[in-house]
């Protein structure tokens, strides 16, 4: 069972006590963070420390969720935020037989549905295209697009709704750096200009510097909620990714103190 509070202080995610297990292995580990509104906050960590997993609880399709998870004032999964959340998984959704602009009228449709939306169809499939730079290639099959403009047209179709937070899993994963620079620089331009609140994942530790909050994860557990630049200076080191191995070392001395102790 899944409890929610209220909160005075302004945030677009609030999470409590957040666990998931799955089997006999617990995946999620009591997490306790707070993700800003309209700023684009980075969730990194290594593979398989539990991100795609709190991606989904986050946004209503992970199973065996304990623990307090509040989303944009409701719970997460909640029918009214249906609208408001825009979810980019690690594989790109789109349809490789269809044309850029044929796939986003799909999805439109699919989210506003009836010949009274058909002009607002229209309107969002356009604004789609331009926010993620695709107009010049809307008539291209997708399944003859590079990798990162695959990428781009899942997160327009993510857009269509004007969501008020989006939430991205690995998106520059496969990238060469320029392609890289480019979505980091859409996704500020998507916060900038549409207010939105963006968490993206990664286990790329550079692309740490270019959030404006950073969720750093390691084994289900959240090792530091804050700015990059807190991270470096509370830790005394030149870049996040060195941060990030001086809290791995410090958990790894406190799990051990005891063992040490116990064997004396």
């Amino acid at each position: 069972m899944v409890n929610y509070s209220e909160s005075a202080t302004p945030t677009a995610i609030l999470a409590h006590g957040l666990a998931v297990v799955r089997g006999d292995r617990t995946v999620l580990r009591g997490l306790d963070f707070a993700v800003p509104p309209g700023r684009v906050t980075g969730l990194l960590g290594p593979s398989g420390c539990g991100k795609s997993t709190l991606m989904r609880a986050i946004v209503g399709t992970q199973a065996k969720v304990t623990g307090t998870l509040d989303v944009l004032g409701h719970p997460a999964g909640d029918a009214a935020l249906r609208s408001r959340i825009g979810y980019v998984t690690q594989a790109p959704s789109v349809y490789d037989d269809l044309t850029v602009r044929q796939n986003l009228d799909y999805f439109a449709a699919v989210l506003l549905p009836g010949r009274a939306h058909r002009e607002d169809r229209r309107t969002a499939v356009d604004r789609a295209l331009h926010d993620v730079d695709l107009t010049s290639h809307a008539d291209a099959l997708a399944g003859r697009l590079s990798g990162g403009q695959r990428s781009r047209v899942s997160l327009a179709v993510a857009l269509l709704g004007t969501p008020e937070l989006l939430v991205l899993d690995e998106p520059t994963v496969g990238l060469d750096p320029v392609l890289r620079r480019d979505l980091w620089n859409l996704f500020h331009r998507i916060a900038a200009d549409r207010g939105a609140t963006l968490l993206v994942s990664s286990h790329v530790m550079d692309e740490a510097e270019r959030c404006h909050r950073l969720l750093l994860m390691r084994e289900g557990e959240i090792l530091a909620d804050d700015t990059p630049e807190a991270l470096r200076r509370r830790n005394d080191t030149p870049t996040v990714e060195d941060a990030f191995l001086h809290l791995v070392d410090a958990a790894n001395a406190r799990a051990a103190a005891p063992l040490e102790e116990s064997q004396r």
